[in-house]
Protein backbone atom coordinates (compact mmCIF):
# COMPACT_ATOMS: atom_id res chain seq x y z
CA UNK A 1 0.00 0.00 0.00
CA UNK A 2 1.44 2.97 -0.71
CA UNK A 3 1.92 6.14 2.34
CA UNK A 4 -1.66 7.92 1.02
CA UNK A 5 -3.53 4.44 1.45
CA UNK A 6 -2.01 3.76 5.01
CA UNK A 7 -2.88 6.89 6.14
CA UNK A 8 -6.33 6.92 4.68
CA UNK A 9 -6.42 3.25 6.84
CA UNK A 10 -5.51 4.35 9.55
CA UNK A 11 -7.69 7.66 9.73
CA UNK A 12 -11.21 5.36 8.73
CA UNK A 13 -9.91 2.69 11.91
CA UNK A 14 -9.74 5.35 14.40
CA UNK A 15 -13.28 6.36 13.09
CA UNK A 16 -14.81 3.27 12.71
CA UNK A 17 -13.57 2.05 16.23
CA UNK A 18 -14.23 4.94 17.94
CA UNK A 19 -10.32 6.16 19.27
CA UNK A 20 -10.76 8.92 21.63
CA UNK A 21 -6.87 9.94 21.57
CA UNK A 22 -3.97 8.89 19.79
CA UNK A 23 -0.64 9.04 21.91
CA UNK A 24 2.46 9.95 19.71
CA UNK A 25 5.37 7.97 20.77
CA UNK A 26 9.25 8.43 20.19
CA UNK A 27 12.30 7.93 21.52
CA UNK A 28 15.36 10.16 23.25
CA UNK A 29 19.32 9.70 22.36
CA UNK A 30 19.31 7.56 25.43
CA UNK A 31 16.68 5.04 24.45
CA UNK A 32 13.66 6.45 26.90
CA UNK A 33 10.44 6.05 25.19
CA UNK A 34 8.55 9.83 25.15
CA UNK A 35 4.79 10.60 24.46
CA UNK A 36 2.37 12.98 23.56
CA UNK A 37 -1.45 13.19 23.05
CA UNK A 38 -3.25 14.04 20.22
CA UNK A 39 -7.06 14.17 19.82
CA UNK A 40 -8.86 12.11 16.91
CA UNK A 41 -9.61 15.29 14.91
CA UNK A 42 -6.03 16.25 14.57
CA UNK A 43 -4.91 13.13 13.40
CA UNK A 44 -5.22 13.67 9.96
CA UNK A 45 -3.30 17.96 10.31
CA UNK A 46 -0.90 15.76 12.18
CA UNK A 47 -0.12 13.26 9.12
CA UNK A 48 0.01 16.18 6.80
CA UNK A 49 1.83 19.21 8.72
CA UNK A 50 3.16 17.08 12.21
CA UNK A 51 2.88 18.27 15.89
CA UNK A 52 5.30 20.50 17.27
CA UNK A 53 6.45 20.07 20.12
CA UNK A 54 9.59 21.39 22.73
CA UNK A 55 12.42 19.64 21.73
CA UNK A 56 14.55 21.06 24.49
CA UNK A 57 12.60 19.25 26.76
CA UNK A 58 13.96 16.03 25.64
CA UNK A 59 17.28 14.22 26.16
CA UNK A 60 19.50 14.81 23.81
CA UNK A 61 17.80 17.08 21.60
CA UNK A 62 18.16 20.67 20.60
CA UNK A 63 18.52 23.70 23.33
CA UNK A 64 16.21 26.26 23.91
CA UNK A 65 17.11 28.77 21.18
CA UNK A 66 16.82 25.69 18.68
CA UNK A 67 13.81 23.94 20.34
CA UNK A 68 10.93 23.86 17.73
CA UNK A 69 10.74 20.46 16.65
CA UNK A 70 7.94 17.87 14.75
CA UNK A 71 6.50 14.75 15.30
CA UNK A 72 5.31 13.34 12.11
CA UNK A 73 2.72 9.50 12.63
CA UNK A 74 4.73 6.92 10.70
CA UNK A 75 1.37 5.69 9.66
CA UNK A 76 2.68 1.88 9.54
CA UNK A 77 2.95 1.44 13.49
CA UNK A 78 -0.63 2.51 14.28
CA UNK A 79 -1.97 0.40 16.59
CA UNK A 80 -4.94 0.48 19.35
CA UNK A 81 -3.79 0.09 22.96
CA UNK A 82 -5.38 -3.04 24.19
CA UNK A 83 -5.60 -1.80 28.24
CA UNK A 84 -7.53 0.86 27.01
CA UNK A 85 -10.59 -0.18 25.14
CA UNK A 86 -13.18 0.74 26.84
CA UNK A 87 -15.93 1.78 24.47
CA UNK A 88 -15.62 5.54 25.35
CA UNK A 89 -11.59 5.88 25.91
CA UNK A 90 -9.90 3.86 23.02
CA UNK A 91 -6.36 5.19 22.94
CA UNK A 92 -4.10 4.10 20.20
CA UNK A 93 -0.61 4.56 19.37
CA UNK A 94 1.61 5.69 16.21
CA UNK A 95 5.63 5.68 16.38
CA UNK A 96 6.75 9.17 15.20
CA UNK A 97 10.18 10.63 13.22
CA UNK A 98 11.56 13.90 14.48
CA UNK A 99 11.58 16.11 11.98
CA UNK A 100 13.06 19.68 11.85
CA UNK A 101 10.93 23.08 11.49
CA UNK A 102 11.85 22.19 7.58
CA UNK A 103 10.59 19.30 7.49
CA UNK A 104 13.95 17.76 7.43
CA UNK A 105 15.20 14.39 9.37
CA UNK A 106 16.22 15.54 12.60
CA UNK A 107 19.92 14.24 12.97
CA UNK A 108 19.09 13.67 16.91
CA UNK A 109 16.58 11.40 16.55
CA UNK A 110 17.36 7.73 16.69
CA UNK A 111 14.97 6.54 14.65
CA UNK A 112 16.18 8.57 11.67
CA UNK A 113 19.36 7.08 12.24
CA UNK A 114 18.47 3.95 12.05
CA UNK A 115 16.15 4.58 9.25
CA UNK A 116 19.41 6.30 7.09
CA UNK A 117 21.24 3.13 7.28
CA UNK A 118 18.63 1.07 6.71
CA UNK A 119 17.95 2.89 3.53
CA UNK A 120 21.77 2.73 2.95
CA UNK A 121 21.43 -1.19 3.11
CA UNK A 122 18.52 -1.33 0.82
CA UNK A 123 19.79 1.10 -2.03
CA UNK A 124 22.40 -2.00 -2.12
CA UNK A 125 19.44 -4.85 -2.51
CA UNK A 126 19.67 -5.99 1.12
CA UNK A 127 17.04 -5.87 3.97
CA UNK A 128 18.63 -6.40 7.73
CA UNK A 129 15.94 -9.02 9.45
CA UNK A 130 16.05 -9.00 13.40
CA UNK A 131 14.91 -11.31 16.31
CA UNK A 132 15.96 -9.79 19.40
CA UNK A 133 15.67 -12.07 22.90
CA UNK A 134 14.69 -9.60 26.09
CA UNK A 135 15.89 -10.53 29.64
CA UNK A 136 13.81 -8.91 32.40
CA UNK A 137 12.98 -8.94 36.35
CA UNK A 138 10.11 -8.98 38.35
CA UNK A 139 10.82 -7.37 41.41
CA UNK A 140 7.70 -6.53 43.66
CA UNK A 141 6.77 -2.40 43.46
CA UNK A 142 6.15 -2.31 47.09
CA UNK A 143 9.42 -1.99 47.92
CA UNK A 144 10.94 -0.09 45.38
CA UNK A 145 12.44 3.09 47.42
CA UNK A 146 12.56 1.26 50.84
CA UNK A 147 14.99 -0.94 50.07
CA UNK A 148 17.15 -0.56 47.40
CA UNK A 149 18.55 -4.33 46.85
CA UNK A 150 16.00 -6.07 44.46
CA UNK A 151 14.28 -9.17 46.56
CA UNK A 152 13.35 -12.43 44.20
CA UNK A 153 10.16 -13.35 43.97
CA UNK A 154 10.68 -16.99 43.03
CA UNK A 155 13.53 -19.84 42.99
CA UNK A 156 13.17 -20.94 39.65
CA UNK A 157 15.72 -21.48 36.72
CA UNK A 158 16.24 -22.43 33.16
CA UNK A 159 12.57 -23.27 31.15
CA UNK A 160 11.25 -24.07 35.02
CA UNK A 161 7.08 -24.94 35.25
CA UNK A 162 6.79 -25.39 39.12
CA UNK A 163 5.22 -23.54 41.68
CA UNK A 164 8.23 -21.40 42.17
CA UNK A 165 7.52 -19.50 39.22
CA UNK A 166 5.49 -16.68 40.35
CA UNK A 167 5.54 -15.30 36.59
CA UNK A 168 3.88 -17.95 34.49
CA UNK A 169 0.24 -15.79 34.65
CA UNK A 170 2.12 -12.35 34.03
CA UNK A 171 4.01 -13.70 30.59
CA UNK A 172 1.39 -15.30 29.32
CA UNK A 173 -0.63 -11.98 29.77
CA UNK A 174 2.41 -9.80 28.31
CA UNK A 175 2.66 -12.13 25.61
CA UNK A 176 -1.31 -11.59 24.92
CA UNK A 177 -0.86 -8.03 25.49
CA UNK A 178 2.58 -7.92 22.64
CA UNK A 179 0.07 -10.19 20.07
CA UNK A 180 -3.08 -7.55 20.45
CA UNK A 181 -0.39 -5.24 18.75
CA UNK A 182 1.07 -6.99 16.32
CA UNK A 183 3.80 -7.98 17.76
CA UNK A 184 4.08 -11.91 17.20
CA UNK A 185 6.28 -13.81 20.15
CA UNK A 186 8.54 -16.63 19.44
CA UNK A 187 8.31 -17.97 22.91
CA UNK A 188 8.61 -16.41 26.52
CA UNK A 189 10.05 -18.54 29.69
CA UNK A 190 11.52 -18.43 33.31
CA UNK A 191 14.85 -17.84 32.65
CA UNK A 192 18.14 -18.78 34.29
CA UNK A 193 18.04 -16.49 37.59
CA UNK A 194 15.59 -15.88 40.01
CA UNK A 195 12.78 -13.52 39.19
CA UNK A 196 14.29 -13.32 35.72
CA UNK A 197 12.27 -14.09 32.97
CA UNK A 198 12.65 -14.09 28.90
CA UNK A 199 10.46 -13.04 25.46
CA UNK A 200 11.83 -13.65 22.37
CA UNK A 201 9.88 -11.90 19.45
CA UNK A 202 9.84 -12.90 15.89
CA UNK A 203 12.08 -11.99 13.46
CA UNK A 204 11.03 -8.90 11.00
CA UNK A 205 12.74 -6.31 9.39
CA UNK A 206 15.39 -3.86 11.60
CA UNK A 207 13.15 -1.06 11.72
CA UNK A 208 10.12 -2.56 12.58
CA UNK A 209 12.30 -4.64 15.34
CA UNK A 210 13.17 -1.60 17.08
CA UNK A 211 9.71 -0.45 17.28
CA UNK A 212 8.95 -3.76 18.90
CA UNK A 213 11.47 -3.74 21.35
CA UNK A 214 10.40 0.00 22.71
CA UNK A 215 7.18 -1.40 22.80
CA UNK A 216 7.70 -4.32 24.20
CA UNK A 217 9.64 -2.63 26.89
CA UNK A 218 6.98 -0.40 28.01
CA UNK A 219 4.11 -3.91 27.81
CA UNK A 220 6.68 -5.66 30.12
CA UNK A 221 6.44 -2.71 32.78
CA UNK A 222 2.72 -1.77 32.11
CA UNK A 223 1.53 -5.44 32.99
CA UNK A 224 4.05 -6.03 35.81
CA UNK A 225 2.50 -3.01 37.05
CA UNK A 226 -0.85 -3.70 37.29
CA UNK A 227 0.13 -6.69 38.85
CA UNK A 228 1.48 -4.87 41.71
CA UNK A 229 4.99 -5.53 40.60
CA UNK A 230 7.87 -3.75 38.92
CA UNK A 231 9.60 -4.84 35.93
CA UNK A 232 13.44 -4.11 35.56
CA UNK A 233 15.69 -4.52 32.54
CA UNK A 234 19.11 -3.83 34.99
CA UNK A 235 21.35 -5.54 33.30
CA UNK A 236 22.85 -7.52 36.45
CA UNK A 237 21.04 -6.76 39.58
CA UNK A 238 22.18 -9.47 41.54
CA UNK A 239 26.06 -10.48 41.64
CA UNK A 240 25.78 -13.84 42.87
CA UNK A 241 22.89 -14.68 39.48
CA UNK A 242 23.21 -14.54 35.76
CA UNK A 243 22.59 -10.86 34.34
CA UNK A 244 19.93 -9.58 31.57
CA UNK A 245 20.73 -9.55 27.73
CA UNK A 246 19.44 -8.62 24.74
CA UNK A 247 20.59 -10.88 21.80
CA UNK A 248 20.06 -9.90 18.29
CA UNK A 249 19.24 -12.50 15.89
CA UNK A 250 20.65 -10.89 12.61
CA UNK A 251 20.34 -12.29 8.82
CA UNK A 252 20.21 -10.53 5.58
CA UNK A 253 17.68 -11.11 2.66
CA UNK A 254 17.81 -9.79 -0.99
CA UNK A 255 14.49 -7.95 -1.99
CA UNK A 256 12.61 -11.40 -3.14
CA UNK A 257 13.15 -12.02 0.80
CA UNK A 258 15.74 -14.79 0.04
CA UNK A 259 18.35 -14.98 2.96
CA UNK A 260 21.69 -14.15 1.58
CA UNK A 261 23.53 -16.07 4.86
CA UNK A 262 22.98 -19.50 3.87
CA UNK A 263 25.37 -21.26 2.16
CA UNK A 264 26.17 -25.50 1.81
CA UNK A 265 28.21 -26.99 4.52
CA UNK A 266 30.83 -27.36 1.63
CA UNK A 267 31.66 -23.90 1.55
CA UNK A 268 31.52 -23.17 5.57
CA UNK A 269 31.51 -25.27 8.36
CA UNK A 270 28.77 -22.95 9.63
CA UNK A 271 26.55 -23.35 6.59
CA UNK A 272 27.81 -19.39 6.03
CA UNK A 273 27.66 -17.46 2.97
CA UNK A 274 30.74 -15.73 1.75
CA UNK A 275 28.22 -12.41 2.69
CA UNK A 276 27.59 -13.77 6.11
CA UNK A 277 31.03 -14.28 6.61
CA UNK A 278 32.08 -10.55 5.78
CA UNK A 279 29.31 -9.54 7.87
CA UNK A 280 30.54 -11.41 10.91
CA UNK A 281 33.56 -9.89 10.40
CA UNK A 282 32.60 -6.62 10.49
CA UNK A 283 30.94 -6.98 13.42
CA UNK A 284 33.80 -8.40 15.21
CA UNK A 285 35.84 -5.79 14.25
CA UNK A 286 33.83 -2.73 15.42
CA UNK A 287 32.59 -4.45 18.50
CA UNK A 288 34.58 -2.71 20.71
CA UNK A 289 33.78 0.83 19.52
CA UNK A 290 29.85 0.24 19.40
CA UNK A 291 30.25 -1.13 23.51
CA UNK A 292 29.41 1.88 24.59
CA UNK A 293 26.03 1.74 22.51
CA UNK A 294 24.97 -2.12 22.83
CA UNK A 295 26.00 -1.57 26.22
CA UNK A 296 25.66 1.78 27.59
CA UNK A 297 25.36 2.20 31.54
CA UNK A 298 27.97 0.98 34.70
CA UNK A 299 25.95 -1.85 35.29
CA UNK A 300 26.03 -3.01 32.37
CA UNK A 301 30.19 -3.97 32.06
CA UNK A 302 28.81 -6.02 35.68
CA UNK A 303 27.31 -8.76 33.32
CA UNK A 304 30.59 -8.77 30.75
CA UNK A 305 32.74 -11.05 33.19
CA UNK A 306 33.83 -14.25 32.05
CA UNK A 307 31.80 -17.16 33.00
CA UNK A 308 31.52 -19.21 30.01
CA UNK A 309 28.15 -17.80 28.82
CA UNK A 310 28.75 -14.22 28.44
CA UNK A 311 31.09 -12.45 25.48
CA UNK A 312 33.99 -10.90 26.66
CA UNK A 313 36.57 -11.27 23.42
CA UNK A 314 35.42 -10.58 19.61
CA UNK A 315 34.55 -14.51 18.34
CA UNK A 316 33.06 -16.17 17.19
CA UNK A 317 31.46 -19.69 17.02
CA UNK A 318 28.59 -22.17 16.78
CA UNK A 319 28.22 -24.06 20.24
CA UNK A 320 30.20 -21.50 22.03
CA UNK A 321 28.15 -19.52 24.10
CA UNK A 322 30.81 -17.00 25.54
CA UNK A 323 30.86 -16.11 21.76
CA UNK A 324 30.60 -12.68 20.91
CA UNK A 325 28.77 -13.90 17.95
CA UNK A 326 27.24 -17.37 17.72
CA UNK A 327 25.41 -19.06 14.44
CA UNK A 328 22.92 -21.00 15.65
CA UNK A 329 22.93 -24.85 14.37
CA UNK A 330 21.45 -24.85 10.74
CA UNK A 331 18.05 -26.97 11.06
CA UNK A 332 18.22 -28.88 7.64
CA UNK A 333 15.89 -27.58 4.76
CA UNK A 334 15.36 -24.40 7.17
CA UNK A 335 17.83 -22.16 4.72
CA UNK A 336 15.70 -19.06 5.57
CA UNK A 337 16.38 -19.99 9.24
CA UNK A 338 20.23 -18.85 9.03
CA UNK A 339 21.30 -16.08 11.57
CA UNK A 340 23.90 -14.98 13.57
CA UNK A 341 23.34 -14.39 17.21
CA UNK A 342 25.11 -11.03 18.73
CA UNK A 343 25.64 -11.48 22.43
CA UNK A 344 26.80 -8.83 23.75
CA UNK A 345 23.67 -5.94 24.04
CA UNK A 346 21.68 -5.71 27.05
CA UNK A 347 18.28 -4.48 27.12
CA UNK A 348 19.28 -0.81 28.38
CA UNK A 349 20.53 -0.09 24.94
CA UNK A 350 18.25 2.15 22.64
CA UNK A 351 17.52 -0.25 20.20
CA UNK A 352 17.56 2.00 17.39
CA UNK A 353 21.11 2.88 17.59
CA UNK A 354 22.18 -0.85 19.04
CA UNK A 355 20.48 -1.60 15.33
CA UNK A 356 22.30 1.23 13.87
CA UNK A 357 25.98 0.32 14.64
CA UNK A 358 25.69 -3.72 13.75
CA UNK A 359 23.85 -3.66 10.68
CA UNK A 360 26.68 -0.72 9.77
CA UNK A 361 29.35 -2.65 11.04
CA UNK A 362 27.95 -5.61 9.20
CA UNK A 363 27.96 -3.87 5.42
CA UNK A 364 31.27 -2.44 6.75
CA UNK A 365 32.57 -5.98 6.58
CA UNK A 366 30.91 -6.69 3.27
CA UNK A 367 32.01 -3.54 1.89
CA UNK A 368 35.98 -4.32 2.98
CA UNK A 369 35.86 -8.02 1.96
CA UNK A 370 36.48 -8.50 5.60
CA UNK A 371 37.48 -12.10 6.41
CA UNK A 372 36.03 -13.88 9.16
CA UNK A 373 38.43 -15.61 11.52
CA UNK A 374 38.78 -18.82 12.63
CA UNK A 375 36.06 -20.32 15.02
CA UNK A 376 37.14 -19.88 18.25
CA UNK A 377 37.87 -22.48 20.73
CA UNK A 378 35.34 -22.73 24.19
CA UNK A 379 38.05 -22.34 26.57
CA UNK A 380 39.74 -19.16 25.17
CA UNK A 381 40.55 -17.91 28.40
CA UNK A 382 42.88 -20.73 28.70
CA UNK A 383 44.87 -18.94 25.99
CA UNK A 384 48.03 -16.52 27.21
CA UNK A 385 47.28 -12.56 26.42
CA UNK A 386 49.82 -12.79 23.46
CA UNK A 387 47.98 -16.21 21.72
CA UNK A 388 44.48 -14.32 21.86
CA UNK A 389 46.10 -11.68 20.24
CA UNK A 390 47.69 -13.20 18.01
CA UNK A 391 44.85 -14.76 16.67
CA UNK A 392 43.15 -11.43 16.69
CA UNK A 393 40.61 -12.12 20.17
CA UNK A 394 40.49 -8.15 21.03
CA UNK A 395 39.11 -7.70 24.79
CA UNK A 396 35.49 -6.52 25.65
CA UNK A 397 35.83 -2.86 26.90
CA UNK A 398 35.51 -3.99 30.57
CA UNK A 399 34.08 -1.11 32.31
CA UNK A 400 32.28 2.06 31.06
CA UNK A 401 35.34 4.20 31.24
CA UNK A 402 36.96 2.10 28.68
CA UNK A 403 34.22 2.21 26.48
CA UNK A 404 33.48 5.72 26.27
CA UNK A 405 37.31 5.70 25.69
CA UNK A 406 37.30 3.48 22.44
CA UNK A 407 33.47 5.07 21.47
CA UNK A 408 35.77 8.51 21.64
CA UNK A 409 38.37 7.16 19.43
CA UNK A 410 36.09 5.12 16.80
CA UNK A 411 35.69 7.27 13.53
CA UNK A 412 33.19 4.33 12.43
CA UNK A 413 30.48 5.37 15.60
CA UNK A 414 31.07 9.12 14.45
CA UNK A 415 29.99 8.58 10.91
CA UNK A 416 27.25 5.95 11.72
CA UNK A 417 25.68 8.17 14.34
CA UNK A 418 26.01 11.33 13.53
CA UNK A 419 28.08 14.29 15.06
CA UNK A 420 24.54 15.10 16.73
CA UNK A 421 24.08 11.71 18.44
CA UNK A 422 27.70 11.06 19.05
CA UNK A 423 29.05 14.05 20.58
CA UNK A 424 25.31 13.95 22.99
CA UNK A 425 26.40 10.06 23.89
CA UNK A 426 30.14 10.65 24.57
CA UNK A 427 29.36 13.76 27.08
CA UNK A 428 26.54 12.04 29.21
CA UNK A 429 28.14 8.63 29.60
CA UNK A 430 30.96 10.82 30.42
CA UNK A 431 29.10 12.58 33.15
CA UNK A 432 27.97 9.35 34.13
CA UNK A 433 31.13 7.76 34.64
CA UNK A 434 32.53 10.37 36.34
CA UNK A 435 29.32 10.36 38.90
CA UNK A 436 30.31 6.51 39.23
CA UNK A 437 33.69 7.01 39.67
CA UNK A 438 33.23 9.52 42.94
CA UNK A 439 30.35 6.92 44.82
CA UNK A 440 31.66 4.72 47.59
CA UNK A 441 30.16 1.41 47.67
CA UNK A 442 29.45 -1.10 49.82
CA UNK A 443 31.92 -3.05 48.69
CA UNK A 444 34.42 -0.33 49.59
CA UNK A 445 33.05 0.00 53.44
CA UNK A 446 33.19 -3.93 53.87
CA UNK A 447 36.61 -4.04 52.36
CA UNK A 448 38.65 -1.13 53.79
CA UNK A 449 36.41 0.37 56.81
CA UNK A 450 37.57 -1.81 59.38
CA UNK A 451 41.51 -1.97 58.99
CA UNK A 452 41.60 1.72 58.54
Amino acid sequence: MSSNKNVDFVLRTVEKRGVRFVRLWFTDVLGSLKSLSISSEDLEEAFEEGVGFDGSAVEGFMPQEQSDMLAFPDPMTFQILPWRTQDDDRVARIICDIKTPRREPFLGDPRSCLARIFAAAQDKGYVLNVGPKIDYFYFDRSRHGVDVRPTPLDTAGYFDLTASDSSTDLRRSTTTMLERMSIPIQYSYHSNAPSQNSVELRYTDAMSCADNIMTARLVIRQQAFENGLMASFMPKPFTEHSGSSMFLYQSLFDQEGTNLFWAPKTTNVAHLSPLAQHYVAGLLKYAPEFTLITNPCVNSYKRLVANGEVPVYTTWGRKNRSALVRVPMHKPGKHQSTRVELRSPDPTANPYLALAVSLAAGMKGIEQNLDMPAEAPIDIEKLSVEERREQGYLRLPKSLGEAIALFEQSDFCKEVLGEHVYSYVLSEKKKEWDEYCSVVTDWECKKFYIGV
